[in-house]
């Protein structure tokens, strides 16, 4: 199963952030990184760049209308994200656990990824879909 690990922090957990050394913190990710691939869990992972940089598409009008950010309550924001390929949400869980950017005002939300089986199958998107999938190597 994939699971899908979004790193949250508040504003202060960021401003914390600031003052430490980037290779500091670049060293434990590296490291943690390092561990998820060593076990084979590791599909992706990115982070995010500053939400001021951002922009939000509010498709709740005609038409859309897009605001520069910075957008939204630091709760609403994520700045990276892994996706791991693990048996169980547990196991995710585990993983989520060892996270070395962590202390106060930081979480990670887990949410499973969903697969392209999920869907109704006799769906012409779908059925789309799944052909780019094989095509790509993705399936």
């Amino acid at each position: 199963m994939k699971y899908m690990l979004i790193m949250r922090a508040t504003d202060e957990a960021m401003e914390k952030m600031g003052d430490v050394d980037f290779d500091e913190i670049l060293e434990k990710v590296g490291r943690f990184n390092d561990e998820l691939i060593r076990a084979g869990v590791l599909l992706a992972a990115e982070g995010l760049s500053d939400p001021a940089e951002g922009v939000v598409v509010d498709t709740s009008s005609e038409p859309p209308v897009v605001t520069d950010g910075p957008y939204g309550e630091t709760k609403e924001l994520f700045g990276g994200f892994y996706i791991l390929n693990v048996a169980s949400k547990e196991e995710a869980i585990e993983w989520a656990k060892r996270i070395p950017l962590a202390g106060p005002g930081f979480r990670t939300e887990i949410r499973r990824v969903t697969t392209i089986d999920e869907f109704p199958q006799d769906n012409e998107w779908i059925k789309k879909e799944r052909a780019w999938r094989e095509a790509t190597g993705q399936l």
